[in-house]
């Protein structure tokens, strides 16, 4: 008879496996590359409640605000019941200490209802002030615009003129 190894049950597979694809996961939501730090998120949106402890751990832990940017569109991203818990979690995010928390949520908020986010006070912009628009200014009744007409040197040039 052989000696049996030690096979692990389908059980402590599913578990380990699921817990290196979080902790990979995880990793890639705090990647330097923003295309990778949205699909971590996006991945995550569908990982029901772990997908969203992670995104909420991250939105709240002490992470970059890209890192935050990415989480917040995980929880934009969240379908299906978990919709519901996700805008409850940014909701909560508009009331943290943390000033990019804070301000990740707000907008994250203003991108759900299809509005655009305040300006922070005090920040001065291009759209401070209004424009102005541009007006046409016409021809009066029965004149022409005057046709610009090439200084003699130009004409002197193309026509085959005096050449030095």
């Amino acid at each position: 008879m052989e000696p049996e190894t030690a096979k692990p049950s389908e059980n402590q597979q599913e578990a380990t496996s699921s817990k290196a694809l979080r902790q990979s996961l995880h990793e890639q939501l705090s990647s330097s590359n923003a295309s990778i730090r949205r699909q971590a998120a996006f991945h995550l949106s569908w990982l029901q409640e772990d997908g969203l402890e992670m995104l909420k751990s991250t939105l709240f832990g002490n992470y970059s605000k890209a890192s935050k940017n990415a989480a917040a569109y995980g929880l934009r991203k969240m379908r299906g019941r978990m919709k519901k818990i996700a805008m409850e979690v940014i909701n909560e995010g508009l009331h943290h200490q943390d000033r990019d928390t804070r301000g990740v949520c707000s907008q994250a908020l203003a991108m759900l209802q299809d509005v655009k986010p305040r300006a922070a006070a005090g920040a001065a912009g291009p759209t401070a002030t209004p424009r102005v628009p541009i007006k046409e200014i016409r021809a009066k009744r029965g004149e022409r615009p005057k046709a610009r007409r090439p200084s003699p040197d130009a004409t002197k040039r193309y026509r085959g003129g005096n050449s030095r």
